[in-house]
């Protein structure tokens, strides 16, 4: 109960993303309950970028499991999810009822104009960190191009992994073991058709590397190219939503799928975006040494950031495309990057309500 309460009131307060969320559970669970060491925690959070998921969440489940074992993992990820799972569920109900109403438009135009701000900014802080050497620069010129031509988003950045994953093992060919296996396993599962949305967001949940920003560039390539159900204007008002509420950014799953299925899409979407967590958690706690030290899944990642920061860029180079439509689009999106890159911290909220309320001005001079 202690590890389900302390994350389930975190869950109701946690805005700021994952890097808030992080710094948060380090001041709380490492300096005042002392319920790890500040190593410890450090080890955890090299491991939460070596395998796919949210990292925040993750996080949560790695304190769960170090306090109260398998049991405290689950506690912990359901207790920090659920806040959000419910808030966003609420609001997709809220905002299927309002957004045909007279007059709601131009606030959800500009809404949308300024959610590109930020995620012009995610693409500029994850690629300063991605692209650590020239061949890195060029594989993800190259994923840039892969999508110009069609080619689907989850295979391009799964297939940049699997080249770094080749190289590192050329280097090494006496490390190959068991992490050569796991990316490839992963790579099977991400090639499976389904038309299912709880199956959708399992494939999904189980090859999502970095950021939750990449998660728009995974959605862009199944549910827009591949399926068609939604649009990149759907898909950024999702984003929007995922930045309104606390918790993880993940959450924007649960909006998506009540936009495809209702109640049941939405409860599907989640159980599907975060059960790859619990599982990857689950399994690789105990050896989260051994993958820090493994050069071939290293490679792996570095390939798979680069090409997943590239596609982020060219998704985002089609949602403005369909987003600023107009001059006061245009303007709006302009004056929240301003605003976005003056305020150094400033919470996406802020800038999506400025956003909604430049819009309902403009049209109404």
């Amino acid at each position: 109960m202690e590890i389900f309460l302390f994350f389930f009131k975190f869950g109701w307060v946690a805005f700021g993303g994952p890097a808030a969320h992080i710094a948060l559970m380090e001041e709380e669970l490492v300096r005042k309950r002392k319920w790890l060491s500040e190593q410890e925690f450090l080890d955890y959070m090299g491991m939460t970028n070596l395998i796919p998921g949210p990292n925040s969440t993750e996080m949560t489940m790695h304190m769960g499991y170090h306090r109260g074992g398998v049991k405290g993992l689950f506690l912990a990820g359901i207790g920090f999810i659920f806040p959000a799972v419910l808030i966003t569920l609420a609001v997709a109900i809220f905002y299927d009822q309002i957004r045909d109403l007279e007059g709601a438009q131009p606030i959800i135009t500009g809404i949308k104009a300024a959610v590109l701000s930020f995620i012009a900014a995610a693409i500029l802080k994850l690629g300063k960190k991605a692209a650590k050497s020239g061949i890195l620069i060029i594989v993800g010129a190259l994923a840039i191009v892969a999508c110009w031509f069609g080619v689907n988003e989850i295979l391009v950045i799964l297939g940049a992994g699997v080249l770094g994953l080749l190289i590192a093992i050329g280097k090494q060919p006496d490390k190959m073991g068991f992490w050569a296996a796991m990316p490839m396993a992963i790579m099977a599962l991400a090639l499976g058709k389904t038309s299912k949305i709880f199956l959708i967001f399992l494939k999904i949940g189980s090859v999502l590397f970095g950021s939750g920003y990449v998660l728009f560039a995974y959605l862009d390539g199944e549910l827009i190219d591949n399926l068609g159900w939604l649009t990149h204007s759907d898909l950024v008002e999702a984003v929007a939503v995922g930045q309104m509420t606390p918790g993880p950014v993940l959450s924007t799953a649960t909006f998506i799928g009540y936009q495809l299925g209702g109640i049941s899409g939405g409860v599907a979407a989640t159980l599907g975006i975060f059960l790859p967590a619990f599982l990857f958690v689950w399994l690789l706690n105990p050896i989260v040494h051994k993958m820090r030290s493994s050069p071939p899944l290293r490679s792996f990642l570095d390939f798979v950031n680069i090409a997943a920061v590239a596609v982020m860029i060219y998704v985002t180079y089609e949602m403005t495309r369909s987003i600023v439509v107009d001059w006061k689009a245009g303007l709006i999106a302009a004056v929240s990057f301003a605003v976005y890159f003056y305020w150094k911290g400033l919470s996406p909220f802020f800038i999506i309500i400025g956003g909604g309320v430049l819009g309902w001005i403009l049209t109404f001079l």
